[in-house]
């Protein structure tokens, strides 16, 4: 898989806070025992005396969210959650500063990536971009799968939005691990985050050990070729590379899943390519937008596109004898077969959007 070098960066589960600990109420009093009247000339009855009868204990006021302590029990159930969130805030930072997590060979932090690094992206995916998922179910609930997807937007925001969409829409809640070029690795902060959310440099032994420990592993074979084609290219595949993708899913027998991103070519529409500075920079290219550099910082504010993203139905690889891996027809076919399908998905997808925004 030598040309998955250039494929950029786009890619205890349960959440919440301390456990609810119980609160004893005091004990009741103990009621009187019926007192027999005693003969006496007929008449009308006393009144009973107000207030607890002696040799009682007058009962004990309502806890929160009973009947009659005036509050209710959504107040109640309101004041529980915000304590729990604090809790398990305060849970979450005391293991941060002891360094009580854990992270895998990668460098994968999965507490950080839930609690963290999904809430950061969250209202992007869903407020922002208002992203529709469809077809999540076609991804395994368990075991390896290779998700390979169309990429484009000038910056890698697609490959993030598939791996939100994979975490929160999956019946599982599966995590997506992306591989990503090696610029990627190369920069400060954004390394160190790449690695915390899961994502690896795309090389082939990488792949196939994550494959084979039963992950879900995302690729984007257009690499840079996709990502910095110029807007009047939007919705047309580049080239899938040599099939490196397909030899890796072939060797850990894993299904290839396809996947189709709409909405993403048009966050920053690419009108031209500035390769000098792109040159002197180190950068793979140098965009120019509508925007980007004439606005400044507020140029590199993506539009606000709606966004659908559909994962088709997966090709099984595990049929094919392990030797099919060195085969470069069948590789040949099945990129192919791959690329048609995710192409004709944007197609239907594009007829069936109304509006780029809406």
């Amino acid at each position: 898989m030598a040309d998955a070098k250039v494929i950029p960066f786009d890619e205890d589960r349960p959440r919440g806070g301390a456990p609810r600990t119980g609160r004893r109420k005091a004990p009741q009093g103990v009621p009187a025992r019926p007192v027999t009247p005693l003969p006496g000339p007929a008449g009308p009855a006393a009144p009973e005396p107000s207030g607890p009868r002696p040799g009682t204990r007058a009962p004990d006021p309502p806890e929160a969210g009973e009947p009659g302590d005036g509050r209710g029990p959504a107040s109640a159930a309101g004041d529980g959650g915000w304590e729990r969130r604090i809790a398990g805030g305060l849970a979450f930072l005391r293991r941060r500063v002891t360094g009580a997590y854990e992270v895998d060979e990668f460098g994968f932090d999965e507490e950080l990536t839930d609690q963290v690094l999904m809430s950061l992206l969250r209202p992007l995916f869903e407020k922002y971009f208002r992203v529709e998922v469809l077809g999540v179910e076609n991804i395994p609930a368990e075991g390896g799968a290779l998700v390979v997807a169309n990429h484009s937007g000038t910056l890698p925001l697609d490959g993030l939005m598939m791996q939100v969409a994979v975490h929160d829409h999956h019946p599982a809640g599966r995590h997506l691990r992306l591989l990503a070029a090696d610029l990627v690795f190369m920069l400060p902060v954004v390394s160190e985050l790449a690695r915390k959310a899961g994502h690896t440099l795309a090389c082939a032994e990488d792949a196939e050990r994550l494959l084979e420990r039963g992950e879900v592993v995302g690729v984007m074979p257009e690499g840079f070729k996709g990502i910095g084609k110029p807007f009047g290219e939007r919705y047309k595949l580049q080239r899938f590379g040599r099939g490196g993708f397909v030899s890796t899913a072939l060797r850990a027998g894993v299904p290839i899943v396809p996947c189709s991103i709409v909405g993403a070519e048009e966050i920053y529409p690419m009108v031209g390519n500035a390769k000098t500075l792109a040159r002197l920079l180190g950068f793979p290219y140098f965009p120019i937008t509508p925007t980007f550099p004439w606005l400044g910082p507020l140029g590199a504010l993506p539009l606000p596109t709606k966004w659908t993203i559909q994962f088709g139905e997966p090709i099984p690889t595990d049929g094919y004898a392990p030797e099919a891996a060195e085969d470069p027809m069948l590789m040949f076919n099945l990129t192919d077969q791959v690329r048609e399908q995710i192409q004709h998905t944007l197609y239907k997808l594009l007829v069936r959007r109304r509006s780029v925004f809406f």
